[in-house]
């Protein structure tokens, strides 16, 4: 079958990739579109050194074998994280944190290909109504709505989201949806007017004298920043704009070594917040409402993937 792998050091498209096997538990998926996430260009930049397989993990998909024969032949999506299902994480909740997980895309075969096999349970049916082209979206979605799971939101206070690219885009969607009073700092004016209809917008430049960051009054200042840059420059934005006893909450995969003043943070009481998958079911029911709308994906095939990569536009992904 034809996919896109990952040989320790780059992509390379085949034609000759075997067709997965199932194992207990397990369900076979016809892909019928993928997504490129920033994860797999991170993965490229050696986000996951040992990693040598099938990338991809964002994919809406056929079900053509399962041990639940009422799901074949349904359009589906897919979690990413499989876990033990003994541990104390898979036992109480937390299966994306097993320490012997496996995930799809980055330690086991992913989505870029004609077919990708996974585990039952984490599979969500695409309701009626709701487009593949939409569906999508899913998996970056949920990640976004993992911020109010973690979080309690005010509604009443105010909130940043640093960024002005894909992820910023969901996560301020989802944010607005609060009522809470938005606002979206990012490099790109051409970008942010995307985010006008549901936030206020400024530059980076706002906030800057010249080589640095210039001092805030507490007026000026957020209850919550949502990092989003997947920057280093991004996590120092978001300390200079969070108030005292505010919240960061840090949503990018930035694969790198960051160099802070750490004194802020017990000194200014400030809590920060790892994020990342999020559930599955509120994603779909907000798509299919369309309380969130996100633009065309940008679809490619298989074997034109480096333009797929090196695309400009807000997502690019394949069509199989």
């Amino acid at each position: 079958m034809k996919a896109l792998y990952f040989d320790g050091e780059k992509a390379v498209y085949r034609e000759d990739a075997l067709m997965p096997l199932c194992e207990e538990g397990q369900s076979l998926i016809k892909i019928l579109l993928a997504d490129i996430c920033s994860t797999d260009r991170e993965i490229l930049k050696g986000y996951r050194p040992d990693f040598r397989g099938i990338m991809g993990h964002e994919f809406v998909g056929q079900v053509v074998e399962s041990p639940e024969p009422e799901l074949v032949g349904k359009i589906v999506v897919g979690e990413l994280n499989q876990g033990c299902g003994k541990c104390i994480y898979c036992r109480t909740g937390r299966e994306k944190h097993c320490l012997n997980r496996r995930v799809i895309g980055m330690s086991k075969d992913g989505c870029f290909a004609e077919y990708m096999a996974l585990a039952t349970h984490l599979i969500h049916v695409v309701p009626d109504g709701l487009s593949p082209e939409q569906a999508i979206f899913t998996e970056p979605l949920a990640a976004a709505l993992e911020i109010t799971k973690q979080v309690h939101i005010d509604p009443a206070l105010n909130a940043a989201v640093i960024g002005d690219g894909r992820l910023a885009f969901m996560i301020a969607q989802v944010l607005a949806l609060t009522g809470i009073d938005l606002t979206v700092i990012g490099k790109h004016p051409e970008k942010l007017r995307m985010f006008e209809p549901f936030a206020k917008t400024a530059l980076l430049s706002d906030y800057r004298e010249g080589d640095v960051y210039r001092p805030l009054t507490a007026d000026e200042c957020f209850e919550y920043a949502a990092e989003a840059t997947g920057q280093e420059s991004g996590i120092h934005l978001a300390l200079n704009i969070v108030r005292k006893m505010g919240t960061i909450i840090l949503k990018s995969t930035y694969a790198g070594s960051a160099h802070l003043d750490m004194s802020l943070i017990p000194v200014n009481e400030i809590t920060i917040v790892g994020s990342r998958c999020g559930p599955f079911e509120p994603a779909l029911k907000l798509l299919k409402e369309r309380k969130v709308r996100f633009p065309d994906v940008e679809l490619y095939d298989l074997k034109d993937f480096e333009k797929a990569f090196s695309s400009g536009a807000f997502k690019a992904g394949f069509r199989f």
